[in-house]
């Protein structure tokens, strides 16, 4: 099972613990573009995505396409602020 993180590259605070372990963080320039690297990841078989509480505000998708789909975990993470 794979597991990823999103947020925004300007975001210097969620997900340092998991970044610091080596796992896959990925920062996005471009929020806009949210529900194209969701859709990369899942492609790429990665069933459970966390998403910073700033990134999931421009995702479209996530009520739509992925809310009651059971191989797909999208799970948003609060803000530490």
């Amino acid at each position: 099972m794979k597991i990823s993180w999103l947020k925004s590259s300007k975001d210097k605070d969620s997900f340092k613990f998991f970044k610091t372990m080596g796992f896959n963080v990925i920062e996005i320039e471009n929020l806009e573009e949210t529900d194209e690297k969701i859709n990369e990841l899942i492609n790429n078989d990665y069933k459970t995505i966390f998403l910073s509480n700033e990134v999931a505000g421009f995702s479209e998708n996530i009520m739509k396409k992925y809310y009651k789909n059971n191989d797909i975990k999208i799970i948003i993470a609060p803000s530490k602020k």
